[in-house]
């Protein structure tokens, strides 16, 4: 992995359900059976085709692509030209493997960085998505900020997060690692950073599975036999999982945010 800053480090364990480094080394094994790590690609593919007047010049920006599912069904459906990047070599590996395995490797570039610095550097997409990565690039005012700098005046920025839905809702949440935002308050944040919201898309069904809990609960008990010691982060791991599942099933909205740049 990159050198990184430690804060990055915390910022990146907490977005995948967890508040310790510790767990950073083990997430490509627990985490192994999956493609898709988050943002739905068939969602994220459709907003794009509806909305961004897509051409073979189009240019498209994926911050945090885990293991590039995003990137490639985008590449393949759409015909553009993806970048995805993000901080698990592991991850890295897997997504160029994959666009080769859908014939896009032409179409598709993937590199090993850290989000917060490639947000400096990258410019001039016409959409940039971030999916499922929580605080990664800072509150969610300096995310939008770093998005925006990434895409072209009139650009697109899509995001996937999660929306509580109501406020008295607070006490049942059971994940604690994150600070829920009502529907309201997400609009509020749009017009003070001078984003138009285009359209949000609601899919609780698809990032809600028992299936990939199990998965995963199978990978963690793996890794407690390997390493007995750290059982109780393993264990921790599953129950924090389990956590997100059960608050999208009662207290908030997974959706997937089409913004454009004012």
């Amino acid at each position: 992995m990159k050198n990184i800053s430690k804060e990055t480090e915390e910022k990146l364990v907490r977005s995948l359900s967890w508040e310790t480094t510790e767990l950073l080394p083990f997430l490509p094994y627990l985490l192994q059976d999956f493609w898709e790590l988050g943002s739905d690609p068939d969602v994220m593919a459709d907003l794009i085709d509806k909305y961004a007047g897509v051409s073979e010049k189009t240019r498209i920006l994926d911050l945090a692509c885990g293991k590039g599912a995003v990137s490639v069904k985008i590449a393949q459906k759409l015909g553009v030209t993806v970048k995805g990047i993000d901080l698990m070599p592991e991850f890295i590996e897997y997504a160029i493997q994959k666009a080769k395995e859908f014939n896009v490797g032409d179409l598709c570039e993937f590199l090993n960085d850290d989000i917060n610095e490639a947000a400096k550097t990258e410019k001039d997409y016409d959409c940039v998505i971030l999916g499922a990565v929580g605080n990664v690039l800072g509150n969610p005012e300096e995310t939008f900020r770093k998005l925006k700098a990434t895409v072209t005046s009139n650009g697109y920025i899509l995001v996937y997060d999660v929306y509580i839905l109501a406020i008295d809702k607070e006490e049942k949440v059971k994940y604690k690692n994150y600070e829920y935002l009502t529907y309201e308050q997400w609009l509020r944040i749009f017009s003070e950073s001078d984003l138009t919201l285009i359209e949000a898309v609601s899919n609780n069904e698809y990032f809600n599975s028992g299936n990939n809990n199990a998965t995963i609960a199978v990978r963690a008990n793996e890794l407690v036999q390997q390493h007995p010691e750290k059982k109780m982060l393993f264990e921790g791991y599953i129950t924090n999982q389990s956590n997100e599942c059960g608050d999208l099933e009662n207290s908030v909205v997974g959706v997937t945010w089409m913004l454009q740049k004012g």
